[in-house]
């Protein structure tokens, strides 16, 4: 049964950050499209490991960041320097793991259009 309570927290937290959070409803809608290209462009499983990892790290980050925003803001509710710094951290951490995943997205899925595009033009 504690098991099975876990989970329930933990798919609470997943409905929280969905139903509260922009930022990580746009992280999903990038996880559809990385999920539905890799599908079209036929990737190796070496490179749906990478995009596998890719949208699970950013969607943990941008959990975190809200778990840490969330606290923040129950510890001190009004403006302060140090929670701001704090604030900021996280969110430089999400924004670390985004970009390194359109990297990583680029560097599979670039090639594979430009040969999908140059087979169009022929």
């Amino acid at each position: 049964m504690k098991l099975l309570r876990s989970f329930a927290f933990a798919f609470n937290g997943w409905k929280i950050c969905f139903s509260s959070e922009i930022n990580f409803r746009i992280h999903m809608l990038f996880t559809i499209a990385a999920l539905l290209l890799s599908i079209t462009l036929k990737i190796t499983s070496a490179e749906w490991l990478a995009i596998i990892f890719c949208i699970a790290f950013v969607a943990a980050m941008e959990m975190t960041n809200t778990a840490i925003e969330k606290l923040c803001d129950v510890v001190q509710p009004g403006i302060h320097l140090a929670i701001k710094k704090v604030k900021d951290i996280a969110a430089g951490a999400v924004l670390l793991a985004a970009v390194c995943s359109v990297v990583i997205g680029s560097i599979i899925f670039l090639p594979k259009i430009i040969i999908l595009m140059k087979s169009f033009y022929k």
